[in-house]
Parts: structure tokens; sequence; C-alpha cells
């Protein structure tokens, strides 16, 4: 808003005008007069005379408790504003003051004038004159911790002294003004500096130290307070007014239009929930029919599954049967052969004597003939040598075009297998163990096939009987073979079947997730009601706290007004114990003046006057005991009949009070009682949507538990059959499909978690009345 003037002072030519630092004072110069006057009230509370030329500048101290004034008089005054009058003075008529600095303390002035010096003036005394090499110096200014001292001069630039000074005066100048410098004011936290120029130019300066550093600023409080006009202040009360109306308004029409609202979503909800329930009526039927298709399925795989076991068993008792009579039979020629070779061992020793005394004499003889034939053969050697050579390189390059082309063939094999594998992706479910225990017997039959081989080694003389032995083992093997193929195909027809229902539970999934999408929405429609009901409970409970409170102060006026009526009545009962004892006073008075008048005619007889007087004396004076005692006892009554009202008075109120607290009670309990009933409807809601969340979440989890275990043991057979050497029959799932199975599980998971999490929160929310519902038995 604008500056409004608001009070005008009629001072000719007031050039120089300056508030007290507690802004309660100010003062405005007349001529060589200054003139101080209130802030408050406007009025002029003193005037300092005794400059003999207009006052030029003006400063209050830092207790606002004095005045230092200089003029063109050349004369520096130093003033009390509680006596108005001079209490210091400095007068140099040579020089014409421009301007004068007070210190934080206020024991030092500081002025500048016409004669180019700067003075520092202490008890009425100039201390130092700093001369300004040849410039007038027209303002000086000192910071409020009176650590720095600034001066301007007539050509417009600004000195920073050095403070404390010295003489000659030591400083830094900045040049800014074309003209002199009029007036410079520091800020309040000694942070800028402004100055105006007869240049018609205002300049701020950021005080800073040598370094570059802003000295640390002042927490400063500012006052809350604000002047303002009656005027604007109607007119912001009735914008107020006209706003309130315009509120209460727009509530009405919104209130409105949230009913009218509320009841279009409440007809949504209702035919979107009959929609919900027929959907999940007919997802019921069909998952009761895919459950008995597949108990009757298990139960087919059971019969087939345990008609395989007992065959199987069998089979396995005649295998160990024939297997433990070849073993018996081939133990029996063992030990012949191992004695047949003792003797043979035998034989071979008496022969080995006898030939070692001809081998020495042959050895003679052939030394001789070797070492002839030695130099043929190193000859022979060498072109061997040559030839091996030759052999090796043309063996190296076959070896890696064979290896080259074993790589080729072992690719296509690979890549062969792996379509074979993609193709059978629905392998091996039920039978997988049956064909890892007849691969684990393979292996062992391997195990007694390499016994005999090692066997064979060392009785090289029994070979060919052995091989007959291996070849009617691997004959044996080759049937075993043709077993497993056959019951691979038996698999695969069963892995079809397990498709077949793999595709009718994504169907399922799909309904599934439609569903979930129509519940988002449901949440998200009814989020915003939630949200409008919250806020007209606040708005339901503000307004029962206000009744309260005007309850409160109604029962309070109540009993007041008891008291003050109690009091009245009091009042009204001795004023009228007060009236009695006046109408008594006055009758018995008439009886006393009627014997007074009565005992005058005997006046001329005093034996007869003096028997009156006597009778007088005895009928209406009472003894002194007896008046105390009277006294006591209307005091004690006045005091029991005080006490008794104000006993009577306190039951009152206290019965008084007792039925508003009883009312105020039950109206409370009949409003808890109702907000308990609503919370109740609220839970039942609550529980009803978590049975069917439940049984959803229930068929769900099911169903993606069931495809989940099915991919898992597929993994686990194929990891199993590949462990052994095996080449797998089932399909292979790839890792892509388990992390989307897996994402898919967590993202459920942490759906079921939240639903869980929403349902203990609004199971564990306290009643108004403090207490808890019982808590429900939610499914892990």
């Amino acid at each position: 808003d604008d500056i409004q003037p608001f009070k005008e002072f009629t001072i000719r030519g007031c050039r120089e005008c300056q508030f007290s630092n507690g802004g309660h004072l100010f003062a405005a110069v007349h001529g060589n007069v200054i003139q101080l006057y209130a802030t408050y009230t406007f009025e002029n509370v003193g005037n300092l005379k005794g400059h003999n030329g207009k006052v030029r500048s003006i400063v209050w101290s830092q207790d606002d408790s004095k005045i230092i004034s200089c003029g063109v008089d050349g004369a520096v005054y130093e003033w009390s504003v509680y006596t108005s009058k001079r209490e210091g003075e400095s007068v140099l008529k040579t020089c014409s003051y421009t301007c004068a600095a007070v210190s934080p303390e206020g024991g030092t002035t500081f002025a500048v004038g016409s004669d180019k010096t700067l003075k520092e003036i202490s008890d009425s005394q100039i201390q130092r004159e700093v001369p300004a090499a040849d410039t007038v110096l027209t303002q000086v200014a000192i910071s409020r911790s009176g650590r720095m001292l600034f001066v301007g001069t007539a050509q417009g630039s600004i000195r920073a002294m050095k403070f404390p000074l010295t003489v000659p005066g030591e400083w830094t100048e900045h040049q800014c003004h074309a003209s002199s410098i009029t007036k410079m004011r520091i800020s309040y936290d000694d942070g800028f500096l402004f100055t105006v120029g007869e240049d018609a130019c205002l300049y701020t300066f950021k005080i800073m130290d040598k370094e570059g550093r802003g000295l640390k600023a002042k927490d400063i409080t500012y006052a809350e307070e604000i002047l303002i006009s009656k005027s604007d202040l109607q007119e912001k009360d009735t914008a107020m007014k006209e706003l309130k109306t315009r509120v209460y308004e727009l509530n009405m029409e919104n209130e409105y239009q949230l009913r009218l609202k509320d009841m279009n979503h409440h007809e949504k909800t209702k035919e979107l929930t009959e929609k919900f329930i027929q959907e999940m009526e007919s997802l019921k039927t069909k998952n009761q029919v895919l459950k008995t298709d597949k108990d009757k399925e298990e139960a087919k795989h059971e019969e087939e599954r345990q008609e395989l076991i007992e065959r199987q068993h069998q089979e396995l008792q005649d295998l160990e049967s024939a297997n433990n009579q070849k073993l018996m039979a081939e133990y029996e020629k063992y030990q012949e052969l191992q004695a047949k070779s003792q003797r043979m061992q035998e034989e071979y020793e008496r022969q080995l004597s006898a030939k070692s005394e001809s081998h020495k004499q042959a050895l003679r003889e052939q030394t001789e003939q070797y070492e002839t034939k030695l130099h043929e053969k190193i000859g022979q050697l060498e072109a061997a040598h040559d030839e091996m050579r030759q052999t090796m390189r043309i063996h190296e390059e076959t070896k890696k075009q064979i290896e080259e082309d074993a790589d080729r063939e072992i690719l296509d094999i690979k890549n062969m297998y792996e379509r074979r594998l993609r193709e059978e992706k629905e392998g091996n479910m039920r039978l997988t163990g049956e064909t890892g225990i007849m691969k684990k017997k393979f292996k062992s039959q391997e195990q007694e096939i390499e016994a005999l081989k090692s066997d064979i080694n060392n009785l090289n003389t029994e070979k060919n009987k052995l091989n007959g032995v291996i070849k009617s083992l691997e004959k044996d093997i080759l049937g075993l073979k043709k077993e497993i193929q056959e019951r691979d195909e038996t698999i695969q027809d069963k892995e079809k079947r397990i498709y077949d229902l793999k595709k009718k539970n994504q169907e399922l999934e799909k309904f599934k997730f439609v569903l979930d999408y129509k519940i988002r929405e449901l949440k998200k429609q009814i989020e915003p009601r939630e949200n409008d009901i919250k806020a007209m409970k606040d708005q339901i409970q503000e307004m029962d706290t206000e009744l309260e409170r005007y309850n409160k102060n109604n029962t309070a006026l109540d009993l007041k007004i008891e008291e003050s009526k109690q009091k009245l009545k009091a009042n009204k009962e001795e004023m009228a114990v007060q009236r009695q004892k006046v109408h008594d006073m006055e009758a018995e008075l008439k009886r006393f003046r009627t014997d007074v008048s009565n005992c005058v005619q005997y006046i001329q007889d005093p034996q007869k006057l003096k028997t009156k007087i006597v009778e007088l004396n005895k009928k209406y004076v009472q003894s002194e005991q007896a008046v105390e005692a009277a006294g006591m006892d209307v005091d004690i009554q006045k005091e029991y009949a005080r006490q008794r009202d104000h006993l009577e008075r306190s039951v009152a109120s206290f019965r008084k009070k007792l039925t508003k607290d009883q009312q105020i009670h039950r109206a409370d309990n009949v409003r808890i009682m109702q907000e308990n009933v609503s919370l109740i409807k609220e839970i039942n809601d609550l529980r009803r949507e978590l049975k069917i969340a439940r049984t959803q979440i229930s068929s769900l989890k099911y169903a993606l538990n069931l495809d989940q275990n099915k991919k898992v043991h597929d993994l686990e057979a194929n990891s199993n059959v590949l462990k052994k050497g095996a080449l797998p029959i089932g399909p292979i799932i790839s890792p892509e499909e388990l992390d989307q199975t897996k994402k898919i599980v967590d993202i459920q998971k942490s759906e079921i978690k939240r639903l869980r999490d929403e349902l203990r929160h609004s199971i564990n929310r306290p009643l108004s009345n403090g207490q808890r519902l019982p808590p429900l038995e939610v499914a892990q």
C-alpha cells in the first residue's frame, strides 16, 4: 500500500529531522531552534534554543538521553532530552559545521565542516583534528559497533578512515558521486552504507573488511504490528464477510453436488458388485469342475504309478537273482584260473632258472652280434626319425581336421538334442524317479563291467570268455533302454494332458487379471469418497468440541445466575429481618413516648415521678450482661443461618451440575453407540470383502502353486538326468520363463501382504469409546 499522511506540522524551512533510536521522540529543526515532539501524542515536549545560526545536523545518542547538534555558527552543542538544557559545548567561529556523529557510548563526538578537517570532540574539548588534504568534508557517519568511521567530501568521494583516528589521518578513498555528498547513513546491522549527493544519486555500499569478509549479521527482531487506516480495515471486513457468504454458498452447492455424486456412485457400486458376484459364481463353478477333473486324473495317475512300481519291483527281483547266479559261476571260474596260474608260475620259475644259464651264454654271443647290428640300426634309426617327423606333421594336420570335424558334429548333435528338448518340453513328471532308479542300476552294472574289465586285464588268458559275458550284459542294457523308451512315450501322453490343464490355468489367470483391474478401479473410486467422509468427520468433531465448549460455558453461566439468585434471596430475607427490627423499634419507641408522657403528669410530685422513672428504667433498660448475651446469641444465629444458606445453595448447585453432567454423558453415550454401530457395519462389510478376496486369492494361489510346482519338478528332473550323463526326455524351461513366473508370484505375494496389512489396520482401529474389536483369524 502507499504511504499516507497521518499528521502535518507547521515548521517552515525544516531541512533536518531525526527520530530517536527508540522511536518514541523525533527532533525537527526550525531555523536555529530544535523542536522535540512525541511520536504517539504529537505533543511538543521541548524546544532547544542556543544556536545563533541555522542548525545543519542533529544526532541522538544510543540511549536517547542526549542530542548533539551543530550549525553554521561554528558551535557543537550537547543537549539533555529530559531537561531541555545544554550540557556541553564546543564553539569554533571560524568553521561552519555541516554534520556531526556520536560514538555508541556517547562520550565522543565527530564533526566536519568548512575548515577541511575532521574533529574529535570529547568533554567539550577538541581532542584531535585530522586534516583532509585540501578537501572540504561534508558528511560523517560512525557504525553502531563503534569500529568504523566514514566521511563524505565535496568532490563526491567516500573515505573509510582508520579508526581510532591518527594524525595525520589514514584512509581509503572511493569515488562515486559527481558532486558533493549531502547525506550519509549506515544500516542498523552495520552491513551497508547509503549515500546521497547533489547529483541526485543514491548509492548503496556493502561494508567489508580488508580480506573481503562481511560483518556477521545480527539477529534483528521485527515488530509484528502494522499500522492500517480504519477505512481499509472496514473494506477488508466487508470483503471478508462477502467471501464468507460466498464460501457458505459454495459449501452448500458442493454438499448438494456431493450428495448427487454419492447417489450415482452408490448405484454404480451396486451394479458392479452384482456383476462381480455373478462372475465370481461362474468362476467358482468352473473351478469346481476343474478340481473334479484334476482329482480324477490324479487317481488315474496313482493307479498307473502303483502298477509300474509293482512291475518294476518284479523285474528288479528277477534281474538280481540272474546276476547272483552269474556272479557265483564267474567266482568259481576265477578260483580255478587262480590255481592254474599258481601252477604255471612254479613251472615258469623252474624253466627260468634253467634258461638263465643258457641265456648268459647266448647273451655273450649275441652281444657281439648285436654290437655289429647296433651300428647298422643307428643309421636306420636316424632315417626312421626323419620319417617319424614327417608322419608327425601329417598326424597333426589330420588331428586338426578330425577335431574340427568332431566339433562340427558335436555342435550338430547339440543343436539336434536342443531341438528335441524344446519339442519335448512337457515330459517326465511322475516317472522320472523310476527312470532315475533304473539309471542307478545301469550305473551299478557299468561298474561291474569295469571290474570285470580289470579282471580281464589281469587275466589275459580268459579274455575271450569275459568278452562274451560283457556282450550278454550289453544286450540286457539294450533291453532296458527299450523299456525306458516305451515308458517315456507313456509320459509324453501324460504331459500332453498336463499341457491342456496349463492352458486352462492361463485362462483363469486372465480372468484374475481382469478382476484385479476392476477391484483397483473400485478402490480408486472409493478413495475420494473416503477422504470426503474423513474431512466431514473432522468437521463434525470440531463442531462437537465447539458445542461442548458452549455447553460448558452455559452451565458455568447458569451456576453463576443461580448463585446470584441465592445471594439476592438471602439479601431480601436479611432486609425483611432488618425492616421487622425497625418496625419493632418504632413500636417500642412509641410505647416509651407514651410512658414518658404519662410520667410528665407527675412532674409536680417528685416521689411518684421517681417511682415511675425507676419503673421505666426497669422496663426499657436491660442489664449489660443480658445485652451482651443477646448480642452473642444473635451473632451465632446469623452465622448459623448464613452457613446453612451457603450449604443449601452449594447442594442445589451441585444437584443442577449433576443433572447437566448426566444429560451430557447420556448424549455422549448415545453418540458413541451410534459410532460403534456404524463401525461394526463397516467391519462386517470388510469381513465379507475379506472372505471373497481370501477365496479368490486361495484359488489363484493354488493355481499358481500347481503351475510353479510342475515347472520346478520339470527342472529338477532335467537337472538330475543331465547330472547322470543321460539325455532328458521332458522339456527344459527357459530361464526367462522361470523369471517371469517368479515375478508373477512375487507380485501376487505383495498384493496379498498389502491386503492383510489393510485388514489388520482396519481390525486394530480403536472404537470411539477406546475399546478394540476382537481380532480376526487371518489365513496365512
